[in-house]
């Protein structure tokens, strides 16, 4: 990115011996590489530059969701994100309902942005070689989400609905402990369904119905 004229970079790094050898490649760019030592867990990228932003990342798999989830509640901060995960990963994100690996997280990666996955990555492509294959995967944040929602909201119905994906809504929903019947009838969706026959704008609705089922009734 350097090389192809980036104005300026923040690079994230934990691993002091990886620090080292960025530190020769902001010598050779002076002014254009900025190195923050530290855990990307604990750091907001929009608190250490100016928009427009983009996020470009070969993110550590064991902590890859944790990291894209935190980055979605300010995600209409950036442009975009180019991001590596492992392959199964990659396919739960861009899942579609009704396929094996969709789950939470389409939801609520869907929900905020439109992702596509690039193209893969063999294991032979590292040293030394993992046993995974790898995606590159591309997300661009929507102007608005795909329908009305919180992200609280929509982690607690999904964590539940996926929680026991195999039972129907009527059963798996039970672990909001609020009055599931009601829940499904004020948003439209069939008590027999399953979690992984919803589509995200469903699971929206589910939501937005268990916020209003939190409302205190008028005096």
């Amino acid at each position: 990115m350097l090389g192809a004229g980036a104005h300026r970079i923040v690079a994230i790094e934990r691993d002091r011996c990886c620090l080292a050898a960025l530190g020769d490649l902001a010598a050779a760019y002076p002014g254009h590489l900025e190195l923050v030592a530290g855990d990307a867990l604990a750091i907001d990228p929009v608190e250490l530059s100016e928009p427009p932003r983009k996020i470009v990342a070969n993110l550590p798999y064991n902590i890859a969701t944790p990291l894209l989830l935190g980055w979605l509640d300010r995600i209409r901060e950036y442009e975009s994100l180019t991001l590596m995960f492992q392959r199964e990963v990659a396919e739960r994100l861009v899942a579609t309902p009704r396929s094996k690996p969709y789950g939470r997280l389409s939801v609520l990666v869907q929900w905020l942005t439109e992702i596509e996955i690039l193209f893969d990555i063999p294991p032979r492509a590292f040293v030394p070689p993992p046993k995974v294959t790898s995606s590159v995967v591309r997300i661009i944040p929507r102007a608005e989400p795909l329908a009305p929602a919180t992200k609280p909201a929509l982690e607690h119905i999904t964590a539940a609905a996926f929680g026991q994906r195999r039972k129907m809504l009527r059963t798996s929903l039970r672990a909001l402990r609020v009055p599931v019947q009601q829940l499904l009838r004020s948003a439209r969706v069939a008590p027999t369904a399953r979690a992984e026959e919803l589509t995200v704008a469903e699971f929206c609705a589910l939501a937005r119905a268990s916020r209003q089922n939190d409302q205190p009734s008028p005096a």
